[in-house]
Protein backbone atom coordinates (compact mmCIF):
# COMPACT_ATOMS: atom_id res chain seq x y z
CA UNK A 1 0.00 0.00 0.00
CA UNK A 2 1.34 3.31 -0.85
CA UNK A 3 1.66 5.86 2.15
CA UNK A 4 -0.57 8.39 2.98
CA UNK A 5 0.56 12.18 1.96
CA UNK A 6 1.58 14.23 5.28
CA UNK A 7 1.41 17.49 6.32
CA UNK A 8 5.00 17.96 6.27
CA UNK A 9 5.45 17.83 1.95
CA UNK A 10 7.57 20.68 1.18
CA UNK A 11 5.85 23.08 -1.66
CA UNK A 12 7.64 24.64 -4.63
CA UNK A 13 9.99 27.29 -2.75
CA UNK A 14 8.27 30.05 -5.39
CA UNK A 15 4.69 29.59 -4.04
CA UNK A 16 4.71 31.78 -0.88
CA UNK A 17 6.18 34.21 -2.95
CA UNK A 18 3.60 34.41 -5.71
CA UNK A 19 0.47 34.13 -3.16
CA UNK A 20 2.31 37.51 -1.64
CA UNK A 21 2.35 39.34 -4.61
CA UNK A 22 -1.21 38.11 -5.26
CA UNK A 23 -2.36 39.37 -1.77
CA UNK A 24 -0.67 42.70 -2.29
CA UNK A 25 -1.84 43.18 -5.90
CA UNK A 26 -5.28 42.55 -4.68
CA UNK A 27 -4.98 45.03 -1.63
CA UNK A 28 -3.33 47.74 -4.02
CA UNK A 29 -6.89 47.09 -5.72
CA UNK A 30 -9.03 46.84 -3.24
CA UNK A 31 -7.59 50.54 -1.44
CA UNK A 32 -8.73 53.39 -4.53
CA UNK A 33 -12.06 51.12 -4.54
CA UNK A 34 -12.59 51.93 -0.88
CA UNK A 35 -10.86 55.20 -1.16
CA UNK A 36 -13.84 56.13 -3.77
CA UNK A 37 -16.64 54.16 -2.39
CA UNK A 38 -15.60 56.18 1.11
CA UNK A 39 -15.71 59.78 -0.71
CA UNK A 40 -18.67 59.17 -2.72
CA UNK A 41 -20.46 58.46 0.77
CA UNK A 42 -19.24 61.80 2.07
CA UNK A 43 -20.79 63.52 -1.61
CA UNK A 44 -24.04 61.93 -1.09
CA UNK A 45 -24.54 62.55 2.72
CA UNK A 46 -23.40 66.66 1.74
CA UNK A 47 -25.65 66.25 -0.99
CA UNK A 48 -28.63 65.43 1.32
CA UNK A 49 -28.28 68.14 4.30
CA UNK A 50 -27.35 71.14 1.48
CA UNK A 51 -30.75 69.80 0.01
CA UNK A 52 -32.26 69.30 2.56
CA UNK A 53 -30.78 72.75 3.98
CA UNK A 54 -31.96 74.25 0.78
CA UNK A 55 -35.51 73.24 1.56
CA UNK A 56 -35.60 74.43 5.25
CA UNK A 57 -34.01 77.85 5.15
CA UNK A 58 -35.44 80.56 3.82
CA UNK A 59 -37.68 84.20 5.02
CA UNK A 60 -40.14 81.70 6.42
CA UNK A 61 -38.33 78.81 8.22
CA UNK A 62 -39.42 75.41 7.64
CA UNK A 63 -38.53 72.72 10.14
CA UNK A 64 -37.19 69.04 8.79
CA UNK A 65 -39.93 66.85 10.04
CA UNK A 66 -42.53 69.28 8.32
CA UNK A 67 -40.90 69.26 4.91
CA UNK A 68 -40.36 65.49 5.53
CA UNK A 69 -44.14 65.51 5.16
CA UNK A 70 -44.71 67.45 3.07
CA UNK A 71 -42.23 65.44 0.74
CA UNK A 72 -44.59 62.88 1.43
CA UNK A 73 -47.42 63.98 0.74
CA UNK A 74 -48.77 64.82 4.31
CA UNK A 75 -48.29 68.60 5.15
CA UNK A 76 -50.45 71.26 5.44
CA UNK A 77 -51.38 73.67 2.52
CA UNK A 78 -48.94 76.70 3.46
CA UNK A 79 -46.24 74.42 3.90
CA UNK A 80 -47.06 72.47 0.80
CA UNK A 81 -46.50 75.75 -1.01
CA UNK A 82 -43.31 76.91 0.29
CA UNK A 83 -41.36 73.61 0.28
CA UNK A 84 -42.95 71.88 -3.25
CA UNK A 85 -43.95 74.93 -5.27
CA UNK A 86 -41.45 77.39 -4.54
CA UNK A 87 -38.21 75.49 -2.84
CA UNK A 88 -38.43 72.29 -4.27
CA UNK A 89 -38.17 73.01 -7.76
CA UNK A 90 -35.40 75.18 -7.45
CA UNK A 91 -32.93 72.85 -5.66
CA UNK A 92 -33.92 69.70 -8.04
CA UNK A 93 -32.57 72.22 -10.76
CA UNK A 94 -29.83 73.14 -8.89
CA UNK A 95 -28.64 69.33 -8.12
CA UNK A 96 -29.58 68.04 -11.61
CA UNK A 97 -27.89 71.18 -13.65
CA UNK A 98 -24.89 70.82 -11.22
CA UNK A 99 -24.72 67.14 -11.97
CA UNK A 100 -24.57 67.59 -16.09
CA UNK A 101 -21.92 70.17 -15.36
CA UNK A 102 -19.66 68.22 -13.25
CA UNK A 103 -19.86 65.23 -15.73
CA UNK A 104 -19.71 67.55 -19.16
CA UNK A 105 -16.48 69.11 -17.71
CA UNK A 106 -15.06 65.83 -16.68
CA UNK A 107 -15.49 64.43 -19.90
CA UNK A 108 -14.24 66.97 -21.38
CA UNK A 109 -11.18 67.19 -19.72
CA UNK A 110 -10.49 63.51 -19.63
CA UNK A 111 -11.03 62.93 -23.15
CA UNK A 112 -8.85 65.95 -24.37
CA UNK A 113 -6.29 65.23 -21.38
CA UNK A 114 -6.09 68.92 -20.84
CA UNK A 115 -7.79 70.27 -17.26
CA UNK A 116 -8.23 73.33 -19.60
CA UNK A 117 -11.11 71.44 -21.50
CA UNK A 118 -14.14 72.44 -20.36
CA UNK A 119 -17.73 73.91 -22.03
CA UNK A 120 -17.31 77.31 -20.16
CA UNK A 121 -13.64 78.31 -21.44
CA UNK A 122 -13.69 76.45 -24.73
CA UNK A 123 -16.68 78.22 -25.86
CA UNK A 124 -19.83 76.02 -25.26
CA UNK A 125 -21.75 77.99 -22.80
CA UNK A 126 -20.56 81.34 -24.60
CA UNK A 127 -22.48 80.07 -27.88
CA UNK A 128 -25.06 78.81 -25.48
CA UNK A 129 -25.26 82.44 -24.13
CA UNK A 130 -24.72 84.60 -27.59
CA UNK A 131 -27.97 82.93 -28.85
CA UNK A 132 -29.50 83.35 -25.48
CA UNK A 133 -28.74 87.52 -25.99
CA UNK A 134 -30.17 87.66 -29.47
CA UNK A 135 -32.95 85.70 -28.26
CA UNK A 136 -33.70 88.28 -25.61
CA UNK A 137 -32.27 91.61 -27.37
CA UNK A 138 -33.41 91.39 -30.99
CA UNK A 139 -36.53 89.26 -30.82
CA UNK A 140 -37.69 90.11 -27.48
CA UNK A 141 -38.13 86.10 -26.48
CA UNK A 142 -38.51 85.00 -22.94
CA UNK A 143 -38.73 81.96 -20.86
CA UNK A 144 -39.06 78.08 -23.13
CA UNK A 145 -38.06 79.97 -26.45
CA UNK A 146 -34.64 81.69 -24.80
CA UNK A 147 -33.99 78.21 -23.32
CA UNK A 148 -34.35 76.30 -26.41
CA UNK A 149 -32.49 78.73 -28.43
CA UNK A 150 -29.57 78.38 -25.86
CA UNK A 151 -29.32 74.78 -26.73
CA UNK A 152 -29.29 74.94 -30.28
CA UNK A 153 -26.75 77.81 -29.85
CA UNK A 154 -24.12 75.60 -27.96
CA UNK A 155 -24.49 72.78 -30.72
CA UNK A 156 -23.55 75.05 -33.35
CA UNK A 157 -20.91 76.63 -31.68
CA UNK A 158 -19.39 73.16 -30.67
CA UNK A 159 -20.10 72.03 -34.26
CA UNK A 160 -17.65 75.19 -35.82
CA UNK A 161 -15.19 74.47 -33.09
CA UNK A 162 -14.27 70.64 -33.71
CA UNK A 163 -14.47 71.98 -37.73
CA UNK A 164 -12.22 74.29 -37.22
CA UNK A 165 -10.22 72.44 -35.08
CA UNK A 166 -9.94 69.22 -37.20
CA UNK A 167 -6.65 68.70 -39.01
CA UNK A 168 -6.11 65.07 -39.67
CA UNK A 169 -8.27 64.77 -36.23
CA UNK A 170 -8.24 66.68 -32.97
CA UNK A 171 -6.06 67.28 -30.71
CA UNK A 172 -6.37 68.79 -27.14
CA UNK A 173 -4.33 71.99 -27.07
CA UNK A 174 -5.57 73.15 -30.88
CA UNK A 175 -9.70 72.20 -29.50
CA UNK A 176 -8.95 74.60 -26.56
CA UNK A 177 -7.13 77.57 -28.36
CA UNK A 178 -9.89 77.46 -30.68
CA UNK A 179 -12.43 76.96 -28.55
CA UNK A 180 -11.11 80.21 -26.75
CA UNK A 181 -10.94 82.17 -29.67
CA UNK A 182 -14.11 81.20 -30.72
CA UNK A 183 -15.36 82.17 -27.26
CA UNK A 184 -13.95 85.49 -27.35
CA UNK A 185 -16.20 86.85 -30.85
CA UNK A 186 -18.78 85.32 -29.11
CA UNK A 187 -18.29 87.27 -26.30
CA UNK A 188 -18.10 90.31 -28.47
CA UNK A 189 -21.35 90.13 -30.58
CA UNK A 190 -22.97 89.79 -26.88
CA UNK A 191 -21.51 93.05 -25.40
CA UNK A 192 -22.22 94.86 -28.89
CA UNK A 193 -25.77 93.76 -28.42
CA UNK A 194 -25.66 94.60 -24.91
CA UNK A 195 -24.46 98.18 -25.51
CA UNK A 196 -27.74 98.47 -28.40
CA UNK A 197 -30.12 97.34 -26.19
CA UNK A 198 -32.86 99.14 -23.18
CA UNK A 199 -32.21 99.34 -19.50
CA UNK A 200 -35.26 96.88 -19.02
CA UNK A 201 -34.22 94.24 -21.50
CA UNK A 202 -30.07 94.42 -20.83
CA UNK A 203 -30.77 93.80 -17.26
CA UNK A 204 -32.71 90.58 -18.27
CA UNK A 205 -30.31 89.80 -20.53
CA UNK A 206 -27.62 90.66 -18.02
CA UNK A 207 -29.27 88.22 -15.38
CA UNK A 208 -29.24 85.35 -17.67
CA UNK A 209 -25.89 85.76 -18.59
CA UNK A 210 -24.77 85.56 -14.48
CA UNK A 211 -26.26 82.57 -13.99
CA UNK A 212 -29.39 82.28 -11.91
CA UNK A 213 -31.84 79.80 -10.74
CA UNK A 214 -34.32 82.59 -9.19
CA UNK A 215 -36.14 82.01 -12.11
CA UNK A 216 -36.77 77.77 -11.47
CA UNK A 217 -40.03 76.59 -11.61
CA UNK A 218 -41.64 73.01 -12.12
CA UNK A 219 -41.79 73.69 -16.06
CA UNK A 220 -37.98 74.31 -15.96
CA UNK A 221 -37.03 71.53 -13.45
CA UNK A 222 -39.03 68.87 -15.46
CA UNK A 223 -37.70 70.07 -19.31
CA UNK A 224 -34.23 69.29 -17.41
CA UNK A 225 -34.79 65.92 -15.88
CA UNK A 226 -36.22 64.83 -19.46
CA UNK A 227 -33.31 66.06 -20.96
CA UNK A 228 -31.34 64.15 -18.85
CA UNK A 229 -33.10 61.23 -18.46
CA UNK A 230 -31.81 59.47 -21.88
CA UNK A 231 -28.33 61.60 -21.45
CA UNK A 232 -27.16 59.92 -18.78
CA UNK A 233 -27.17 56.45 -19.63
CA UNK A 234 -25.56 57.08 -23.38
CA UNK A 235 -23.26 58.78 -21.31
CA UNK A 236 -22.86 55.85 -18.87
CA UNK A 237 -22.83 53.65 -22.70
CA UNK A 238 -20.11 55.88 -23.89
CA UNK A 239 -17.83 56.46 -21.64
CA UNK A 240 -16.53 52.94 -21.22
CA UNK A 241 -13.89 53.87 -24.34
CA UNK A 242 -12.83 56.99 -22.35
CA UNK A 243 -9.82 55.28 -20.33
CA UNK A 244 -8.03 53.66 -23.86
CA UNK A 245 -9.07 57.04 -25.18
CA UNK A 246 -7.20 58.38 -22.72
CA UNK A 247 -4.00 56.97 -23.20
CA UNK A 248 -3.27 58.60 -26.42
CA UNK A 249 -4.84 58.34 -29.98
CA UNK A 250 -2.17 55.66 -31.35
CA UNK A 251 -2.68 53.24 -28.36
CA UNK A 252 -6.10 53.26 -28.64
CA UNK A 253 -6.15 52.48 -32.16
CA UNK A 254 -3.80 49.76 -31.77
CA UNK A 255 -6.57 48.19 -29.06
CA UNK A 256 -9.38 48.81 -31.71
CA UNK A 257 -11.05 51.77 -30.80
CA UNK A 258 -12.61 53.84 -33.57
CA UNK A 259 -10.77 57.15 -32.15
CA UNK A 260 -12.83 59.81 -34.22
CA UNK A 261 -16.08 57.84 -34.03
CA UNK A 262 -15.45 57.28 -30.07
CA UNK A 263 -14.24 60.98 -29.32
CA UNK A 264 -16.64 62.46 -31.66
CA UNK A 265 -20.22 60.61 -29.90
CA UNK A 266 -18.51 61.64 -26.17
CA UNK A 267 -17.87 65.40 -27.38
CA UNK A 268 -21.22 65.60 -28.36
CA UNK A 269 -23.17 64.16 -25.10
CA UNK A 270 -20.89 66.61 -23.13
CA UNK A 271 -22.07 69.32 -25.39
CA UNK A 272 -25.62 68.38 -24.84
CA UNK A 273 -25.00 67.78 -20.98
CA UNK A 274 -23.42 71.63 -20.76
CA UNK A 275 -26.09 72.81 -23.50
CA UNK A 276 -29.48 71.71 -21.05
CA UNK A 277 -27.44 72.88 -18.03
CA UNK A 278 -26.57 76.28 -19.38
CA UNK A 279 -30.44 76.78 -20.83
CA UNK A 280 -31.98 76.36 -18.03
CA UNK A 281 -29.46 77.78 -15.50
CA UNK A 282 -27.66 80.12 -17.89
CA UNK A 283 -23.60 79.79 -17.98
CA UNK A 284 -23.19 79.44 -14.06
CA UNK A 285 -19.30 79.81 -14.35
CA UNK A 286 -16.61 77.20 -13.58
CA UNK A 287 -18.66 75.11 -11.96
CA UNK A 288 -17.80 71.86 -15.03
CA UNK A 289 -14.58 73.41 -14.77
CA UNK A 290 -13.82 72.27 -10.83
CA UNK A 291 -15.70 69.63 -10.25
CA UNK A 292 -13.52 67.15 -12.15
CA UNK A 293 -10.30 68.51 -10.73
CA UNK A 294 -11.79 68.53 -7.26
CA UNK A 295 -13.06 65.28 -7.57
CA UNK A 296 -9.75 64.00 -8.80
CA UNK A 297 -8.22 65.46 -6.23
CA UNK A 298 -10.51 63.83 -3.38
CA UNK A 299 -9.44 60.14 -4.59
CA UNK A 300 -5.80 61.28 -5.22
CA UNK A 301 -6.07 61.91 -9.19
CA UNK A 302 -7.24 58.27 -10.10
CA UNK A 303 -9.33 57.69 -13.05
CA UNK A 304 -11.50 60.49 -14.72
CA UNK A 305 -13.71 59.64 -11.32
CA UNK A 306 -16.90 60.99 -13.40
CA UNK A 307 -19.30 59.72 -10.73
CA UNK A 308 -17.15 61.98 -8.49
CA UNK A 309 -17.21 64.72 -10.48
CA UNK A 310 -20.97 64.89 -11.22
CA UNK A 311 -21.33 64.86 -7.17
CA UNK A 312 -19.13 67.47 -6.90
CA UNK A 313 -21.09 69.47 -9.72
CA UNK A 314 -24.36 69.00 -7.84
CA UNK A 315 -22.87 69.59 -4.02
CA UNK A 316 -20.79 72.96 -5.73
CA UNK A 317 -24.09 74.36 -7.33
CA UNK A 318 -26.57 73.79 -4.66
CA UNK A 319 -23.66 75.19 -1.84
CA UNK A 320 -23.12 78.40 -3.80
CA UNK A 321 -26.74 78.94 -4.44
CA UNK A 322 -27.37 78.56 -0.73
CA UNK A 323 -24.64 81.25 -0.30
CA UNK A 324 -25.81 83.63 -2.09
CA UNK A 325 -29.31 82.96 -0.88
CA UNK A 326 -28.64 83.47 2.90
CA UNK A 327 -24.98 83.91 4.00
CA UNK A 328 -23.77 86.90 2.15
CA UNK A 329 -26.41 89.59 4.13
CA UNK A 330 -30.21 90.36 2.99
CA UNK A 331 -29.79 91.11 -0.75
CA UNK A 332 -29.81 87.98 -2.34
CA UNK A 333 -26.85 87.30 -5.05
CA UNK A 334 -27.46 84.90 -8.55
CA UNK A 335 -25.24 82.02 -8.06
CA UNK A 336 -22.95 82.51 -10.99
CA UNK A 337 -21.56 85.45 -8.78
CA UNK A 338 -20.68 82.92 -5.91
CA UNK A 339 -19.25 80.29 -8.29
CA UNK A 340 -17.28 83.08 -10.09
CA UNK A 341 -15.75 84.52 -6.81
CA UNK A 342 -14.65 80.96 -5.75
CA UNK A 343 -13.56 79.75 -9.53
CA UNK A 344 -11.10 82.79 -10.68
CA UNK A 345 -8.48 82.07 -7.90
CA UNK A 346 -8.98 78.10 -8.24
CA UNK A 347 -8.90 78.86 -12.68
CA UNK A 348 -4.94 80.27 -11.48
CA UNK A 349 -4.02 78.00 -9.03
CA UNK A 350 -4.59 75.28 -11.60
CA UNK A 351 -2.64 77.65 -14.11
CA UNK A 352 0.01 77.72 -11.31
CA UNK A 353 0.04 73.94 -10.66
CA UNK A 354 -0.04 72.79 -14.61
CA UNK A 355 2.87 75.24 -15.18
CA UNK A 356 5.09 73.72 -12.05
CA UNK A 357 4.27 70.21 -13.82
CA UNK A 358 5.34 70.64 -16.87
CA UNK A 359 1.50 71.01 -18.31
CA UNK A 360 1.46 74.48 -18.88
CA UNK A 361 2.19 74.62 -22.68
Amino acid sequence: MSAAPTAGVARPAGSGKAVEAVRAVRAARSRPRARTGAVALALVLCLAGLFCASLCVGSFSVPLPDVLRSLAGHGDGATDFIVLTVRLPRALTALAAGAAFGLSGAVFQTLIRNPLASPDVIGITSGASAAAVVAIVVFGLGGAAVSGLAVAGALVTALAIYLLAWRRGVTGYRLVLVGIGVAAGLSSIVSFLMTRADVYTAQQALLWLTGSLGAADWPLARALLLCLAPLLPAVCLAVRSLPVLSLGDDTATGLGVRVERSRLVLIGLAVCLAAVATAATGPVAFVAFLSGPLARRLVHGRGPALTLSALTGAVTMLACDFTGQHLLGPTEFPVGVVTGVLGAPALLLLLARANRVGQGG
